[in-house]
């Protein structure tokens, strides 16, 4: 059984950010499967199929982006998952906009959902990061993640998206 796990804030409001980009990468990766996120369990949204006769999970957290451990912790818990077979999809700050990178274990970073999963269940997770690069016309951090995200930004992170779906089907063994 794995998990995949898309990071993201849950209000309306959030949608098209760059903080949202780990819920639109677990969309574009249910899309392919024609799923729903339509149960709810361990303070998440999820959706489930089966692959090669292997379970797959699919998870977005209800509980904001800093507290996103919470909701993978109940998850490991309740599947009684390792946390190798835990894959958390996420935007990153520190990578160029649509560079696309897995690790299989490491810290948080400044990314506060990250950290906060990390400190609930250790660094030994599996995480792509999309990059969003960075904007300095904003001072604040936050107000950079939080901003809807540009037509021609969204270009190069929709070919990236691809990238990321491909890492995935390669470590789910398809």
């Amino acid at each position: 059984m794995k998990l995949i796990v898309g990071l993201g804030n849950p209000d309306k409001e959030y949608e098209g950010t760059y903080h949202n980009i780990g819920f639109w990468l677990v969309d574009k990766f249910s899309d392919e499967y024609g799923l729903d996120f339509t149960k709810n369990e361990c303070r998440a949204k999820t959706c489930s199929f089966y692959l090669t006769k292997e379970k797959i999970i699919l998870a977005k957290p209800q509980t904001y982006m800093n507290l996103s451990g919470q909701s993978v912790l109940e998850l490991k818990q309740k599947y009684k998952l390792k946390n190798s077979d835990i894959y958390v999809l996420v935007d990153d700050i520190d990578l160029p906009l649509g560079k696309v990178r897995i690790r299989h274990e490491g810290s948080g970073g400044t990314h506060n959902g990250l950290r906060n999963i990390v400190s609930l269940i250790g660094q030994d997770f599996n995480r792509i990061k999309m990059g969003i690069g960075r904007d300095d016309r904003f001072e604040n951090l936050a107000d950079f993640v939080l901003s809807k995200i540009p037509k021609d930004k969204q270009v190069v992170l929709e070919q990236s998206a691809q990238e990321v779906i491909d890492i995935l089907h390669q470590e789910l063994g398809e």
